[in-house]
């Protein structure tokens, strides 16, 4: 039975899409993992990972984020939204996936104090090319795109430096680097299995007392460049 005439006929089944429809089109592709490297500082109570973090920073010409900086922005939306603002559809969904597998597979409710600055950290190595200091950054993203190192010093010498960064007496500041050293410990395990005195779970130690930051930041740089060459590929 003909149409009515004020209707066209239906097109052929293969005909091109009209007014400028193009069907449902493909889907955008879901990351597997981040497309570029991130530095993840850990560090001990003392031995100046922030300041080894912002020269690592300054060597590879890369924002860096220290621990107040990642709380800060977790909760401030506008902030947050400015800063993530040029992120790919599937570098948000590769962010939003991993959160909501570390909740589900660490136990923790969606409002729990880790989730925002998870969440934080997974959208920065979404874009990647950053340096990420504390709030187990290194434990929560892939081995593979991340330099996890671990900047240390003896106690005596991080106690010092507490102290009089604290304006403390030596036995305020060593109880002060205990008691940091033990938060920080916590903080892990409620995100990884992995150990936070454990080498094997960083790519590098590294002594702030024995390097200068300098030599420590060509180090770190070197890493990033090992770990931006695609498998195989020689030196």
């Amino acid at each position: 039975m003909p149409p009515p005439p004020h209707l066209p006929p239906d097109p052929p089944a293969d005909a091109a899409p009209l007014h400028g429809y193009r069907g449902t089109g493909t889907p955008a592709p879901v990351l597997e993992r981040p497309q570029a490297v991130t530095v993840a500082v850990s560090r001990e109570a003392g031995a100046r990972g922030v300041s080894v973090a912002t020269a690592v920073a300054a060597r590879l010409a890369w924002p860096v984020y220290p621990q107040d900086a990642l709380d800060s922005l977790a909760h401030d939306a506008d902030a947050r939204a400015e800063l993530l603002r040029d992120m790919p559809a599937a570098a948000v969904q590769w962010a939003d996936l991993e959160t909501a597998k570390l909740l589900v597979g660490r136990k923790l409710a969606p409002d729990h104090p880790a989730a925002a600055v998870a969440r934080l950290i997974f959208a920065l190595a979404a874009k990647g090319e950053c340096v990420l200091v504390g709030r187990g950054a290194g434990f929560l993203l892939p081995r593979a795109t991340t330099v996890h190192v671990r900047v240390v010093a003896p106690f005596d010498d991080r106690a010092g430096y507490l102290g009089q960064l604290l304006r403390l007496t030596t036995a305020e500041g060593a109880k002060e680097v205990i008691q940091r050293d033990r938060m920080r410990a916590e903080v892990i395990a409620e995100l990884s299995d992995r150990a936070v005195h454990d080498p094997a779970s960083y790519d590098a130690l590294l002594n702030s007392a024995r390097l200068p930051d300098a030599l420590i930041a060509e180090v770190v740089a070197g890493l990033v460049r090992a770990k931006q060459r695609p498998p195989g590929d020689p030196a």
